[in-house]
């Protein structure tokens, strides 16, 4: 009886609240990839400026100066240190995307919140003016936005948000409709809550699941947006950015293939890393999705 007895007393041996999470959802491989990919990038842009501390803007040797010795991923056309302008360029990929991408939830949130609590009228005249936005290529229009106005981040942002909150507000707008005949809203509704709070206590927390998903998948279309308005010129000259290595050294490419190659694997592994990390916060949020697959 006695090796019975420990048997069990192993079997209930309590287990950490992190280890059954890691457990759970751990089994996403391609998501815990995604994880340590965003976090390296995380990682250089915040503390990369002080492990390397040179300007991607200054001359530092000759040009074209092959990856290996000093410079790691060698120079550019101007023999400025191409490893520097990967450090520096994560750190202006991530500001602009987290930031447009906020902006897109939020014009998203308020847009798509409206027209589907409200319907009838207020959903009409939303819809209409979403299917506006929709029907105009969306870069198209950012790049519009920005050659209006004096090139910036500031600028860039407004445009690429503008330009990508359509899909964001189609989505809210569903979840709305479907939770706000919910007993829980009828109950705050009989309860003598306004509008406002049902709308931001109770049905907007139930609506956050998707919404954190599209957040994460907005950053990267938000940074590939950089990417291809700093590639054709229409970025910040000031700032330093992976898309703006890759435009300004396009031509040198058969010449000097690191000046391009290195920015496109850092947009790409960013971009990347997202997208997997919004399908592992899918299986997260979204247990139906997760079952669905291991089934």
């Amino acid at each position: 009886m006695k090796p019975n007895i420990l048997l069990s007393e192993e079997r209930t041996v309590p287990v950490s609240k992190s280890l059954r999470f890691w457990r759970r959802y751990g089994r996403n491989k391609a998501g815990v990839i995604g994880l340590v990919i965003l976090a390296f990038v995380l990682l250089s842009a915040l503390i990369g400026p002080f492990l390397y501390p040179v300007n991607p803007f200054e001359i530092q040797g000759k040009k074209f100066q092959s990856p290996g010795g000093r410079f790691v991923l060698g120079t550019d056309y101007l023999g400025r240190d191409v490893l520097a302008g990967i450090i520096q360029g994560s750190r202006t990929s991530l500001m602009v995307g987290i930031t447009a991408a906020a902006l897109m939830m939020t014009f998203g949130i308020i847009f798509g919140a409206l027209a589907g609590y409200h319907g009838r009228f207020v959903d009409e005249a939303l819809m209409r003016l979403t299917e506006f936005f929709q029907v105009i290529p969306a870069f198209i229009l950012a790049m519009v936005v920005v050659a209006l106005f004096q090139p910036s981040l500031g600028t860039i942002i407004l445009a690429i948000s503008i330009s990508t909150w359509t899909g964001t507000a189609r989505i809210l707008r569903a979840e709305f409709m479907s939770l706000r005949e919910r007993d829980f809203v009828t109950a705050a509704r009989a309860a003598g809550s306004r509008s406002a709070r049902i709308m931001t206590r109770e049905i907007l927390p139930n609506a956050l699941p998707p919404m954190i998903v599209n957040a994460s998948l907005g950053v990267g279309v938000a940074i590939l947006f950089e990417a291809g308005l700093s590639f054709l010129g229409l970025g910040d000259p000031n700032v330093m950015s992976w898309g703006y290595m890759i435009g300004s050294s396009r031509v040198y490419i058969r010449q000097a293939w690191w000046t391009v190659t290195f920015p496109g694997v850092a947009i790409f592994l960013t971009v990347l890393s997202l997208s997997l990390v919004g399908d592992w916060l899918n299986d997260f949020l979204n247990p139906k999705a997760r079952l669905q697959r291991q089934g």
